[in-house]
């Protein structure tokens, strides 16, 4: 194993803008440190590489090198910026699911809608005061 860092981003550049293949060189670590799955999910968020990522969601039992090596032929050299889902904060959906008496789901769908002034009133009118 080698002592380098392999990051995602390299990865990235080089299937989506630079087209130069990362796992030509002689270090083995590229091919190795490969995270098909990340690099797929990265991919699925774009209209133009949706199909790609399912194709090689399909074929995951293919090597690191033949799954990149697809991506780095059949992807349009282009600009793309993978939007990261972020995360709910857990007090604000716990505190949604109380008021309004919601499942997980409903309680997310309702957070998507809320502001935060109205989550903070909601957590006002929860307040049981005490100690935290």
């Amino acid at each position: 194993m080698s002592k380098y860092n392999y990051p995602l981003t390299d990865y990235l550049k080089s299937i989506n803008e630079s087209k130069v293949n990362l796992m030509d060189g002689d270090d083995p670590g590229w091919e190795k440190q490969y995270p098909s799955w990340v690099i797929n999910k990265c991919l699925s968020h774009h209209i133009d590489t949706v199909i790609l990522a399912n194709t090689m969601n399909m074929c995951n039992q293919l090597p690191n090198k033949l799954q990149y090596d697809f991506f780095i032929n059949t992807v349009r050299k282009r600009k793309r910026l993978s939007p990261w889902d972020k995360k709910v904060r857990l007090d604000d959906l716990e505190c949604v699911k109380e008021y309004y008496d919601y499942s997980t789901q409903k309680a997310q769908a309702a957070l998507k809608i809320l502001n935060t002034e109205q989550i903070e009133f909601i957590k006002s009118k929860l307040n049981r005061g005490g100690k935290a």
